[in-house]
């Protein structure tokens, strides 16, 4: 395939559009008093939980699980984020924002087919997917009670019970057993630190 078959233009595009995700804030955050992240923050989050949960995942398919994570929240760019307030209230098109999104990008169907696969949540890796998903919250409210937000406390309970897999479900335990900072303090202060 030569560059004149490919549609650079659509591509560049659809970049951009991506690109969106990293000024597009997640709206949770007012709810529990302090706090900001861009949806895009939260893709990285979500992709290094899922690598990290699937490493002993007998037959996950890692690139389509790391695929999952990236595209999960794509339609975020044309829709914003929703919290879970304002789910109660709005209803958001998400098909359509993702049929306006690919048309005419080459590959597009790949992520129709993908997020199709993230939202019905029946394969091992659209599982783990929502786990990391899941599981990059509960790192988020962890460092906010850490940090002093009582109020994240009461999400807690609310994730943990979303997750599904075994190891989601242990490394969550190991999540809240730690202390947010524990991966320099202990460098810092060793075992005085707890």
């Amino acid at each position: 395939m030569d560059d004149k078959e490919i549609n650079w233009e659509a591509i560049a595009r659809f970049l951009f559009e991506g690109s969106m995700l990293k000024h597009t804030w997640r709206t949770g955050y007012p709810f529990l008093g302090k706090g900001r992240e861009s949806v895009a923050a939260h893709t990285f989050g979500v992709i290094l939980s899922a690598m990290m949960l699937a490493k002993n995942v007998p037959g996950v398919d890692m690139g389509k699980l790391l695929k999952l994570c990236l595209v999960h929240d794509l339609p975020e760019a044309r829709t914003g984020d929703a919290n879970a307030v304002h789910k109660r209230y709005v209803n958001i098109d998400e098909e359509s924002a993702i049929t306006d999104m690919i048309q005419g990008l080459p590959g597009g169907e790949e992520i129709a087919d993908l997020l199709s696969e993230f939202r019905e949540c029946n394969t091992l890796e659209s599982v783990l997917a929502h786990d990391a998903d899941k599981l990059d919250m509960l790192l988020s409210l962890k460092e906010h009670l850490d940090t002093g937000s009582s109020d994240a406390a009461l999400w807690i309970p609310y994730v943990k019970e979303r997750l599904k897999s075994d190891g989601a479900k242990a490394l969550a335990g190991a999540i809240l057993k730690e202390h947010w900072a524990s991966w320099w303090m202990r460098q810092l202060l060793g075992n005085n630190f707890k």
